[in-house]
C-alpha cells in the first residue's frame, strides 16, 4: 500500500486505497486535526472485506497534505463560536479536495464514510455535487450552524484536555509528542470500556512519524467549517441513504446530536451506540460496519 498524491489547485492532497476496483467505491474522510491514519488498517481492510473499495486521504493542513500556517494562535473558543476574519481555506475548499480524491481514482461517484468534522464534510459533499455521492455514513456527527454549538456541544472537553495534559507535563521529544497523542485519544474514548492502548499508539507513531501534530491546525480546520456554515441549512437537500452515529459516552458531541442532524434530512437515520466515546474501539467496529454496509447496500438498491 503506498501513498498518493493528487492536486487541487496549489494543494497536496495525500491518499491511500484498501481493495481494488471490482468493490463498491468509498471515500473515507477524517476529522479535525486527525490524519488519514486514525481510520484504523484493520477497519479499512473489514470495509475490503465487505465489498467495498476503500479510500482515506489526509485532509489539507494534516499528515501528507499541504500544510498552512497561522499569523498568531486563536483562542478555539473564540474560533467555534465566532470563527475567524480571514480563514487560510473554507469548507468549501475541503470539500473539493475530497472530489480531487475520486477524480483520481476514477469514480464518477462513491459512499462517503466521514467521522467528526469529516462527517460534516460528507454531508456538504451530498449538498454541492448530489451527483457524486452514493450515500453517508457520518459517525461523532452533529449540526453544525453556529447556534447549534452551545446545545449539541460539549464544550467544557477543550479546558479538560489542555489541563490534563498540563498535569502531565510530557517532554518535548518524539515520545512525548506521541504520548500526546494517545492521551488526546484517551481523552475521547468511553470510560466504559478498556482503553485500546496497544492499536492507539501504533495510530499515533505512524502519525506523528508521517508529520508532528500542529496544534494550530485545529484551529484552522474549525474557521474553516465556521466560514461555510451556511451549507448547514442546505441539508434538506441531500436524497442519499444517510446514517448518523454518535456515541453514548462522547465527551465532545452531545448523543442527541446525530438524531438532530437526521431530522433535517430526509430519510436519514440515526443511532447512539452505548459505550462508545468520540473513537473506533474494535468493540464496535461490528455494529459500525453492519451499519455501513446496510445504509450503502439501500443505494445499491435504488
Amino acid at each position: 500500500m503506498s501513498v498518493r498524491t493528487v492536486q487541487n489547485g496549489d494543494v497536496s492532497i495525500a491518499y491511500e486505497e484498501f481493495g481494488s476496483a471490482g468493490g463498491e467505491p468509498m471515500l473515507l474522510i477524517m476529522g479535525l486535526d486527525f490524519q488519514m491514519v486514525w481510520w484504523p488498517d484493520e477497519f479499512c481492510e473489514a470495509l475490503v472485506a465487505r465489498g467495498f473499495h476503500v479510500v482515506r486521504f489526509d485532509n489539507r493542513d494534516a499528515g501528507l497534505s499541504t500544510h498552512f500556517t497561522s499569523p498568531r494562535r486563536e483562542n478555539l473558543f473564540k474560533v467555534l463560536f465566532k470563527g475567524m476574519p480571514a480563514p487560510a481555506y473554507t469548507g468549501y475548499d475541503m470539500v473539493a479536495d475530497g472530489i480531487a480524491v475520486m477524480d483520481a481514482m476514477g469514480w464518477t461517484s462513491a459512499h462517503l464514510l466521514g467521522g467528526s468534522m469529516g462527517s460534516s464534510i460528507a454531508l456538504a459533499t451530498a449538498v454541492l455535487h448530489p451527483d457524486r455521492v452514493r450515500s453517508i455514513a457520518g459517525v461523532f456527527t452533529a449540526p453544525a450552524a453556529r447556534s447549534d454549538a452551545v446545545r449539541y456541544l460539549k464544550v467544557g472537553y477543550f479546558p479538560r484536555l489542555i489541563r490534563h495534559l498540563r498535569r502531565l507535563n510530557l517532554p518535548r521529544t518524539d515520545e512525548g509528542a506521541v504520548q500526546t497523542l494517545i492521551e488526546i485519544a484517551r481523552l475521547m474514548s468511553s470510560p466504559n470500556h478498556p482503553f485500546d492502548e496497544a492499536l492507539t499508539r501504533k495510530m499515533a507513531e505512524e502519525s506523528h512519524a508521517r508529520a508532528p501534530r500542529d496544534p494550530s491546525s485545529s484551529q484552522r480546520h474549525m474557521a474553516a467549517g465556521r466560514a461555510a456554515g451556511e451549507l448547514n441549512d442546505r441539508v434538506g437537500e441531500i436524497r442519499v441513504p444517510t446514517v448518523l452515529v454518535n456515541g453514548a459516552d462522547d465527551p465532545f458531541i452531545r448523543p442527541a446530536a446525530a438524531a438532530a442532524q437526521a431530522r433535517r434530512i430526509p430519510g436519514a437515520r440515526s443511532m447512539v451506540i452505548p459505550a462508545m466515546g468520540h473513537t473506533l474501539p474494535r468493540e464496535h467496529w461490528t455494529t459500525l460496519l453492519d451499519t455501513i454496509t446496510v445504509n450503502a447496500h439501500g443505494a445499491v438498491r435504488q
